[in-house]
Protein backbone atom coordinates (compact mmCIF):
# COMPACT_ATOMS: atom_id res chain seq x y z
CA UNK A 1 0.00 0.00 0.00
CA UNK A 2 1.76 3.43 -1.14
CA UNK A 3 1.46 6.72 1.23
CA UNK A 4 -1.88 8.14 -0.55
CA UNK A 5 -3.86 4.96 0.01
CA UNK A 6 -2.18 4.94 3.79
CA UNK A 7 -3.45 8.27 4.34
CA UNK A 8 -6.91 7.23 2.43
CA UNK A 9 -7.76 4.76 5.09
CA UNK A 10 -6.64 6.54 7.64
CA UNK A 11 -9.64 8.85 6.51
CA UNK A 12 -12.13 6.63 7.10
CA UNK A 13 -10.88 5.35 11.01
CA UNK A 14 -10.63 9.40 11.49
CA UNK A 15 -13.80 9.61 10.37
CA UNK A 16 -15.51 6.88 12.44
CA UNK A 17 -14.04 8.53 15.64
CA UNK A 18 -15.13 11.75 14.49
CA UNK A 19 -18.96 9.96 14.28
CA UNK A 20 -19.04 8.56 17.51
CA UNK A 21 -18.06 11.37 19.42
CA UNK A 22 -20.63 13.55 17.48
CA UNK A 23 -23.35 11.30 17.42
CA UNK A 24 -22.40 11.10 21.55
CA UNK A 25 -22.91 14.93 21.55
CA UNK A 26 -26.20 15.00 20.25
CA UNK A 27 -27.51 11.98 22.11
CA UNK A 28 -26.34 14.34 25.64
CA UNK A 29 -28.12 16.97 23.81
CA UNK A 30 -30.54 16.58 21.61
CA UNK A 31 -29.63 19.47 19.28
CA UNK A 32 -29.78 19.47 16.26
CA UNK A 33 -27.46 21.36 15.15
CA UNK A 34 -25.10 18.74 16.76
CA UNK A 35 -27.29 15.96 15.05
CA UNK A 36 -26.13 17.72 11.50
CA UNK A 37 -22.64 17.70 12.35
CA UNK A 38 -22.98 13.99 12.93
CA UNK A 39 -24.41 13.53 9.81
CA UNK A 40 -21.77 15.16 8.62
CA UNK A 41 -19.77 13.03 9.64
CA UNK A 42 -21.00 10.05 7.92
CA UNK A 43 -20.97 11.81 4.42
CA UNK A 44 -17.41 12.49 5.56
CA UNK A 45 -16.74 8.64 5.84
CA UNK A 46 -18.39 7.42 2.86
CA UNK A 47 -16.45 9.80 0.80
CA UNK A 48 -12.92 8.66 2.27
CA UNK A 49 -14.32 5.21 1.38
CA UNK A 50 -14.73 6.58 -2.08
CA UNK A 51 -11.83 7.81 -2.21
CA UNK A 52 -9.60 5.35 -1.54
CA UNK A 53 -11.31 2.78 -3.76
CA UNK A 54 -10.59 5.33 -6.60
CA UNK A 55 -6.76 6.00 -5.40
CA UNK A 56 -6.28 2.39 -5.57
CA UNK A 57 -8.06 2.60 -8.99
CA UNK A 58 -6.10 5.23 -10.28
CA UNK A 59 -3.19 3.63 -9.26
CA UNK A 60 -2.97 0.58 -11.26
CA UNK A 61 -0.54 0.92 -14.43
CA UNK A 62 -1.62 1.63 -17.94
CA UNK A 63 -2.99 -1.82 -19.78
CA UNK A 64 -4.21 -2.01 -23.30
CA UNK A 65 -7.83 -0.66 -22.73
CA UNK A 66 -6.68 1.89 -21.17
CA UNK A 67 -3.15 3.29 -22.46
CA UNK A 68 -3.10 6.76 -20.31
CA UNK A 69 -3.41 5.22 -16.86
CA UNK A 70 -6.91 5.88 -14.47
CA UNK A 71 -5.60 8.66 -12.89
CA UNK A 72 -9.12 9.98 -13.73
CA UNK A 73 -10.48 7.68 -11.35
CA UNK A 74 -9.99 10.10 -8.35
CA UNK A 75 -11.70 13.12 -9.98
CA UNK A 76 -14.71 10.51 -10.07
CA UNK A 77 -14.49 9.95 -6.80
CA UNK A 78 -14.38 14.10 -5.93
CA UNK A 79 -17.86 14.55 -8.19
CA UNK A 80 -19.55 11.63 -6.02
CA UNK A 81 -18.28 13.20 -2.56
CA UNK A 82 -20.16 16.79 -3.77
CA UNK A 83 -22.95 14.55 -4.70
CA UNK A 84 -22.89 13.29 -1.06
CA UNK A 85 -22.49 16.48 0.66
CA UNK A 86 -25.50 17.62 -0.71
CA UNK A 87 -27.46 14.87 0.00
CA UNK A 88 -26.23 15.52 3.62
CA UNK A 89 -27.38 18.99 3.52
CA UNK A 90 -30.94 18.23 2.31
CA UNK A 91 -31.18 16.01 5.19
CA UNK A 92 -30.14 18.15 7.78
CA UNK A 93 -32.20 20.65 5.96
CA UNK A 94 -35.31 18.44 6.91
CA UNK A 95 -34.27 18.14 10.79
CA UNK A 96 -34.30 22.00 10.69
CA UNK A 97 -37.18 22.54 9.49
CA UNK A 98 -39.56 20.47 11.83
CA UNK A 99 -36.82 21.63 14.94
CA UNK A 100 -38.11 25.07 13.80
CA UNK A 101 -41.93 24.50 14.21
CA UNK A 102 -41.03 23.26 17.82
CA UNK A 103 -38.08 24.79 18.98
CA UNK A 104 -37.31 23.19 22.14
CA UNK A 105 -34.20 23.84 25.24
CA UNK A 106 -31.17 21.85 24.91
CA UNK A 107 -30.27 19.21 27.18
CA UNK A 108 -26.80 19.02 28.97
CA UNK A 109 -25.53 21.75 26.76
CA UNK A 110 -21.46 22.03 27.99
CA UNK A 111 -20.96 18.72 28.02
CA UNK A 112 -22.29 18.07 24.56
CA UNK A 113 -19.80 21.16 23.76
CA UNK A 114 -17.32 19.84 25.39
CA UNK A 115 -17.40 16.22 23.24
CA UNK A 116 -17.89 17.89 19.93
CA UNK A 117 -15.08 20.00 20.55
CA UNK A 118 -12.80 17.12 20.73
CA UNK A 119 -14.03 15.71 17.35
CA UNK A 120 -13.64 18.86 15.68
CA UNK A 121 -9.96 19.21 17.08
CA UNK A 122 -9.29 15.51 15.57
CA UNK A 123 -10.76 17.04 12.39
CA UNK A 124 -8.48 19.86 11.59
CA UNK A 125 -5.11 18.38 12.74
CA UNK A 126 -5.98 15.66 9.78
CA UNK A 127 -7.41 18.56 7.53
CA UNK A 128 -4.02 19.32 7.67
CA UNK A 129 -2.46 16.27 7.08
CA UNK A 130 -4.51 15.44 4.44
CA UNK A 131 -4.64 18.75 2.54
CA UNK A 132 -0.54 18.78 2.37
CA UNK A 133 0.07 15.25 1.40
CA UNK A 134 -2.90 15.85 -0.90
CA UNK A 135 -0.54 18.41 -2.94
CA UNK A 136 2.71 16.65 -2.15
CA UNK A 137 1.54 13.74 -3.70
CA UNK A 138 -0.86 15.82 -6.29
CA UNK A 139 -4.06 13.04 -5.35
CA UNK A 140 -6.70 15.48 -6.18
CA UNK A 141 -8.87 12.49 -3.91
CA UNK A 142 -7.04 13.33 -0.85
CA UNK A 143 -7.33 16.92 -1.64
CA UNK A 144 -10.67 17.08 -1.78
CA UNK A 145 -11.15 14.65 1.27
CA UNK A 146 -8.95 17.60 3.31
CA UNK A 147 -10.98 19.96 1.73
CA UNK A 148 -14.34 18.62 2.60
CA UNK A 149 -13.13 18.28 6.42
CA UNK A 150 -12.34 22.09 6.45
CA UNK A 151 -15.66 22.87 5.89
CA UNK A 152 -16.83 20.46 8.44
CA UNK A 153 -14.23 22.14 10.96
CA UNK A 154 -15.82 25.62 10.49
CA UNK A 155 -19.35 24.17 10.27
CA UNK A 156 -18.29 22.77 13.54
CA UNK A 157 -16.95 26.07 15.19
CA UNK A 158 -20.13 27.69 13.52
CA UNK A 159 -22.05 25.18 15.99
CA UNK A 160 -20.75 25.59 18.86
CA UNK A 161 -20.21 29.19 19.04
CA UNK A 162 -23.83 29.25 18.29
CA UNK A 163 -24.62 26.71 21.09
CA UNK A 164 -23.09 28.73 23.27
CA UNK A 165 -24.76 31.83 22.33
CA UNK A 166 -28.02 30.30 22.81
CA UNK A 167 -27.08 28.56 25.96
CA UNK A 168 -26.35 31.72 27.85
CA UNK A 169 -29.16 33.66 26.22
CA UNK A 170 -32.10 30.73 26.01
CA UNK A 171 -32.72 31.42 22.56
CA UNK A 172 -33.15 28.03 21.81
CA UNK A 173 -34.57 28.85 17.97
CA UNK A 174 -30.85 29.59 17.12
CA UNK A 175 -29.94 25.60 17.58
CA UNK A 176 -32.23 24.62 14.47
CA UNK A 177 -31.26 27.89 12.94
CA UNK A 178 -27.60 26.63 12.59
CA UNK A 179 -28.41 23.75 11.53
CA UNK A 180 -29.87 25.67 8.67
CA UNK A 181 -26.69 27.52 8.40
CA UNK A 182 -24.84 24.12 8.17
CA UNK A 183 -26.46 22.80 5.60
CA UNK A 184 -26.22 25.91 3.34
CA UNK A 185 -22.44 26.21 4.16
CA UNK A 186 -22.06 22.08 3.26
CA UNK A 187 -23.59 22.83 -0.10
CA UNK A 188 -21.44 25.53 -1.29
CA UNK A 189 -18.54 23.49 -0.84
CA UNK A 190 -20.27 20.68 -2.67
CA UNK A 191 -21.07 22.72 -5.79
CA UNK A 192 -16.85 23.78 -5.27
CA UNK A 193 -15.53 20.23 -4.98
CA UNK A 194 -17.50 19.42 -8.15
CA UNK A 195 -16.91 22.33 -10.25
CA UNK A 196 -13.12 21.44 -9.65
CA UNK A 197 -13.54 18.26 -10.63
CA UNK A 198 -15.08 18.49 -13.73
CA UNK A 199 -12.63 20.57 -14.70
CA UNK A 200 -10.10 17.40 -14.63
CA UNK A 201 -12.64 15.52 -15.87
CA UNK A 202 -13.00 17.90 -18.89
CA UNK A 203 -9.05 17.75 -19.69
CA UNK A 204 -8.59 21.19 -17.85
CA UNK A 205 -4.92 22.92 -18.85
CA UNK A 206 -2.38 23.61 -16.75
CA UNK A 207 -2.87 26.90 -15.17
CA UNK A 208 -1.39 30.26 -16.73
CA UNK A 209 1.32 30.40 -14.10
CA UNK A 210 3.00 27.27 -15.03
CA UNK A 211 2.04 27.32 -19.03
CA UNK A 212 3.95 30.38 -19.19
CA UNK A 213 7.20 28.46 -17.64
CA UNK A 214 6.85 25.36 -19.37
CA UNK A 215 7.04 27.75 -22.34
CA UNK A 216 10.32 29.24 -21.29
CA UNK A 217 11.63 25.99 -20.60
CA UNK A 218 11.19 24.55 -23.72
CA UNK A 219 13.22 28.13 -25.47
CA UNK A 220 15.52 27.34 -22.93
CA UNK A 221 16.56 23.65 -23.62
CA UNK A 222 15.61 23.24 -27.37
CA UNK A 223 19.12 23.69 -28.65
CA UNK A 224 19.38 22.85 -32.03
CA UNK A 225 15.89 23.35 -33.18
CA UNK A 226 13.82 26.44 -34.58
CA UNK A 227 10.63 26.69 -32.96
CA UNK A 228 7.76 24.84 -31.04
CA UNK A 229 4.25 25.38 -31.62
CA UNK A 230 1.10 23.66 -30.71
CA UNK A 231 1.62 23.16 -26.92
CA UNK A 232 -0.93 21.90 -25.56
CA UNK A 233 -1.48 20.71 -21.63
CA UNK A 234 -4.26 18.74 -19.67
CA UNK A 235 -4.28 17.20 -16.68
CA UNK A 236 -5.40 13.98 -15.19
CA UNK A 237 -5.07 13.11 -11.65
CA UNK A 238 -1.31 13.73 -10.41
CA UNK A 239 -0.20 12.99 -14.37
CA UNK A 240 0.06 16.20 -16.72
CA UNK A 241 0.66 15.50 -20.07
CA UNK A 242 2.34 17.75 -22.53
CA UNK A 243 1.97 17.57 -26.15
CA UNK A 244 4.19 20.08 -28.77
CA UNK A 245 5.78 20.45 -32.35
CA UNK A 246 9.04 20.87 -32.62
CA UNK A 247 10.31 22.70 -35.86
CA UNK A 248 13.82 21.54 -36.39
CA UNK A 249 15.82 21.99 -39.78
CA UNK A 250 14.84 19.48 -42.75
CA UNK A 251 19.00 18.10 -43.37
CA UNK A 252 18.65 17.23 -39.22
CA UNK A 253 19.42 13.15 -38.97
CA UNK A 254 16.83 11.68 -36.99
CA UNK A 255 19.49 11.36 -33.76
CA UNK A 256 19.74 14.46 -33.54
CA UNK A 257 16.41 15.40 -33.40
CA UNK A 258 16.19 11.85 -31.15
CA UNK A 259 18.92 13.99 -28.85
CA UNK A 260 16.82 17.42 -28.98
CA UNK A 261 13.63 15.40 -27.56
CA UNK A 262 15.27 13.63 -25.11
CA UNK A 263 17.05 17.20 -23.51
CA UNK A 264 13.62 18.93 -23.45
CA UNK A 265 11.83 15.52 -21.85
CA UNK A 266 14.39 15.69 -19.30
CA UNK A 267 14.00 19.71 -18.48
CA UNK A 268 10.57 19.27 -18.49
CA UNK A 269 10.41 16.40 -16.21
CA UNK A 270 12.35 18.61 -13.90
CA UNK A 271 9.91 21.40 -13.74
CA UNK A 272 6.67 19.13 -13.84
CA UNK A 273 6.52 16.00 -12.04
CA UNK A 274 4.54 13.15 -13.53
CA UNK A 275 4.72 14.72 -16.59
CA UNK A 276 4.00 12.65 -20.00
CA UNK A 277 5.17 14.19 -22.91
CA UNK A 278 4.46 13.33 -26.80
CA UNK A 279 7.05 15.46 -28.62
CA UNK A 280 5.89 15.74 -32.83
CA UNK A 281 9.14 16.73 -34.84
CA UNK A 282 8.65 18.50 -37.96
CA UNK A 283 10.90 19.50 -40.99
CA UNK A 284 11.57 23.48 -41.14
CA UNK A 285 9.05 24.43 -44.21
CA UNK A 286 6.35 23.74 -41.70
CA UNK A 287 7.52 26.43 -39.14
CA UNK A 288 4.57 28.83 -38.68
CA UNK A 289 6.65 31.71 -36.85
CA UNK A 290 4.28 31.98 -34.22
CA UNK A 291 4.79 29.36 -31.29
CA UNK A 292 8.09 29.38 -29.12
CA UNK A 293 10.62 30.94 -30.41
CA UNK A 294 14.06 28.41 -29.44
CA UNK A 295 17.25 30.87 -27.61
Amino acid sequence: MNRIQTFATGSIAIGFVVLALKYLAYHVTGSVALLSDAIESIVNIATAVAALIAIRYAAQPADADHPYGHHKAEYISAVLEGVLIVIAAIAILREAYFAILTPRSIDAPWPGLAINGAATLINALWWQVLVRQGRRHKSPALVADGQHLLTDVLSSLGVFAGLMLATLTGLWLLDPILAVLVALNILWAGWQLVKESLGGLLDEAVPPEKLARLQTVIAENANGAIEAHDLRTRRAGRMTFIEFHLVVAGTMSVTQAHDICDALERAIKDEVEDALISIHVEPDDKAKHSGIVVL
